[in-house]
This record gives C-alpha cells, structure tokens and sequence, in this order.
C-alpha cells in the first residue's frame, strides 16, 4: 500500500505533539485523521475505517491499551501502534505479546516513524483493489463496516465465524475472505454440516480408507485434503453431531486428520471459516455445541444483518440480479417499474438476499413485457411465500411436529415419548429445548381436554 492511499488515525491528548505528528505525516503522503482522546478515536473509526491506528499510550479516561482492547472487538487485524514513554517500553514490550503491531519511544524519530507504519501497512494489505469483495453487492454502512473488518482478517490466518440469518449470504462473504487472503490461488471448498448424516458427514470431512464401512469399496480422500493449502468453509456447523464436533475439535488442535478406517495421520494446513444462524451460545448451554470448539472457531465473528437491516441496498441487488437473470435467460427485460421497485424496497424479505434473488428470476422468467410490473412482483413475492422451504427449515419443522404429536400422544410423559422416537431422555430433551417445547404444555392440554 503506497503513502498516498494509507489512512492513518492518530491518537493523542497532547494537542502540539498531535499537530506535529500530523503534520509530519502528511509530508509523507497519508491520510491523516486526528482524535484529541480514545472515544473520539472509536467515533472516527466507525465513520471513516482508517489502514492503522497510532495512539499514546498514556491519556487520560481511556489509555492506550484500552483503546486497543475496543479496536480489538470492532475492527479485529487493524493494526495498533503505540507511542510511548521511555519510562514505559516494558510496558510497550508487554502490549506488543498482546496483539499491538509495535511502539514508538518518545522522542519519536522521524525515519523509524515511517519504517514502522510502512512495516505494519505491508502486513496488513494484502491487495490493493476490490476483486476480492466484486461479488457482493451493496452500499450499506452496515455491510461496508463487515466487509472492511473481513478485508483485515482476510491477511491473518485466525478461524472466521460468520453468523446471521439464513439467506444473508454467509458463503459470499467467506468466499470474499479467501479472496483477500494469501491462500487466495489455492481451493476454496465449502460443506453444508445440517445436511448430512454423521457417518457420511465424518467421511465426507476426513475421508475414509477402503473397507472402512459398508459399501466403501475404495479409497475417498476428504475435504481437508482436497482443502489443504486453502480454505474450508463448514456451512451449519451449528449442525454438526457432537461426535463429528470431537473429530473436528482434534484435527484444529493436531492439525492433522485420520481417515475412517486408516491408521495413519495426514498432515493438514487449512484454513477455517464457518457459519451458522444458529445461537451458538444457547446450543452450548443445551451441550449441544463444545465450548472448546466454539471458541477455537470462533476467534473472530462477523454477524451478517438481515436485508431488512440494509434496505439501502435492496434496489441495487434487484436491478444486478435482474441483469443477470435477462442475460440468462430473456434480453428484452429491462428493469422494474417505480411502483414495482418501491414494491420491493418495502417487502419484508424473510429469506433475505436468496429470496430477493429468486423473486427477481420468477419475475423475469414470467414478464412478457420489457419493464416488470407491481402485479408482477406481487404475484412472484405471493409464489415465493409459498415455495418449497429449504432443506434445515423443512427438517426443522419437521422435527418441531413430530415432537409435538409423541408427547401429545403421551400426554406429555418424556420417557414414553422418547422410547417411541428411539432416542433416550438426555437427547429427546435436547431436542424440546431446541425447538421451545415444555412436556408440561401437552399435560395442561390433554387434561383441559
């Protein structure tokens, strides 16, 4: 990254030390925003997301270090350079093992100045322009903030979990993340972790050797190998059956893999990014989710918001999808009326940007005129609220009704209700918690009856 495209946030209650250091940068050729004090700083970095923070360490209500710790949370990878005292370099030695890029004694010496922020720039970029983020389509403040914190994380190799609700592109942007990283050139290779059984599941992970279990009749490597070198994206792995958690827990640890039925270990080096849109922390609760796991997964978290969160971009994602479902599929489509896009911006979109994708095709598919009209977009939002769910919705309410009708059927008694669905009381139990049913509300019921 070259001085005249860094921005630099500068920190300092000393008002002549931080016109001078400004200056002094300026010279240089950064972008130069200053804080008089560590609220400001946060303020300034919600705005205007600067390349690299450099604070003092001492001021007053908020330090150095505590300024830190907030940069941490918000902007994880934004690198931090403290300036300090000669009285506190061990403490300046101390902060650098916590995470700080590095610190500048006072008085600060010009050359050292710009080796140290031209040092933490070239750590910290690992690409100049956008082609990693090109897919993803927005000019939300919400959404630019997650992309800004994915581009920094992009550079180190901590595990990424990307959290928000189903349909808000979570594989899109674990996607982006590969992208900016350094393992960009090597295979980006995703697996939904809900949508598998845990034996094909485990093989499909870990791989199995030949004769490992009924109709493995060769060897099949799995996607940590065909991964290695890359990145692996776990797609529901709020799903995934706690064994299967235990295997992975010991291959993040290891960093190698045993293959089903082998017993030899493969070494791996790969990167993990996952998601869900489950609450991770109430599984954990429910022990439906390893503590161990999570946090070794869950090193840095990006929410995703809903498309309800981000309406500014509901016209723009309609008119790209429209171009490119017409240049599919029908040329002469052009765009949507007023009253068709205004009748877009303010649908609820409970599906999010899949939904929003697969009610502009229907409509292009269904046009017979060049410009889509409201009837159109009703009659396509109409259809779209009664199509198919998807594969975990369906499981889930699946799931949801059949517990319902066994202790219905047993009036509530758990240790008959679970006899009949074959699994014992500690699961069954866990399965009412996960979907908010109380035995006690199909007693009251059958008694009332």
């Amino acid at each position: 990254m070259t001085a005249d495209k860094a921005h630099i946030l500068l920190v300092d209650d000393d008002p002549s030390l931080l016109k001078l250091l400004s200056l002094r940068l300026e010279s240089g050729g950064y972008q130069v925003t200053c804080a008089h004090d560590g609220r400001s700083a946060l303020e300034c970095l919600k705005r205007y997301p600067p390349d690299l923070v450099i604070s003092d360490l001492r001021m007053d209500e908020m330090d150095g270090m505590d300024l830190f710790g907030h940069i941490q949370q918000a902007n994880p990878g934004l690198p931090v350079i403290i300036i300090t005292a000669h009285g506190s370099i061990p403490e300046a030695v101390s902060a650098t093992r916590q995470g700080v890029f590095g610190f500048l004694p006072k008085p600060v010496e010009k050359q050292e100045l710009f080796r140290i922020i031209e040092e933490a720039l070239s750590q910290s970029a690992p690409q100049c322009d956008d082609t990693w983020r090109r897919e993803i389509i927005t000019h939300s403040a919400k959404m630019e903030q997650i992309l800004e914190q994915a581009r920094r994380v992009a550079v180190s190799d901590v595990s990424v979990l990307v959290t928000g609700p189903s349909g808000a592109g979570k594989e899109l942007l674990a996607r982006a993340i590969h992208k900016a990283s350094t393992r960009r050139d090597k295979p980006f290779v995703a697996i939904n972790c809900g949508a598998l059984p845990e034996q094909l599941l485990e093989s499909e992970l870990f791989g199995h050797a030949k004769g490992a279990f009924t109709g493995a009749t060769s060897e099949h490597e799995g996607l940590f190998q065909a991964a290695n070198g890359g990145t692996l994206f776990l797609d529901e792995v709020g799903d995934m059956p706690l064994a299967v958690q235990v295997k992975l827990l010991r291959a993040l640890q290891e960093r190698q893999i045993r293959p089903l039925g082998a017993t030899h270990h493969v070494d791996i080096d790969v990167r993990i990014i996952s998601a869900t849109h489950r609450d991770l922390e109430t599984a954990m609760e429910n022990t439906e989710f390893r503590e161990d796991l999570y946090y070794r997964l869950n090193v840095v978290n990006l929410r995703l918001p809903s498309l309800q969160e981000r309406p500014e971009d509901i016209p723009m994602l309609a008119r790209h999808h429209l171009a490119r479902a017409a240049e599919r599929h029908k040329p002469s489509v052009k765009g949507f009326s007023r009253d068709a896009m205004a009748m877009l911006a303010s649908a609820p979109w409970p599906g999010n940007v899949r939904q929003l994708v697969n009610v502009v095709e229907q409509c292009v598919a269904l046009t017979p005129t060049p410009m889509i009209s409201e009837a159109q977009v009703a009659q396509a939002l109409s259809h779209e609220a009664q199509g198919i769910p998807s594969f975990n919705d369906a499981r889930a309410e699946f799931e949801k009704t059949y517990l319902s009708k066994v202790l219905k059927l047993t009036e509530g008694n758990v240790t008959q209700a679970a006899k009949i669905a074959g699994r014992n009381r500690t699961d069954f139990y866990k399965l009412l918690n996960r979907h908010d049913l109380e035995a006690a509300m199909f007693k009251e019921s059958k008694s009332a009856g």
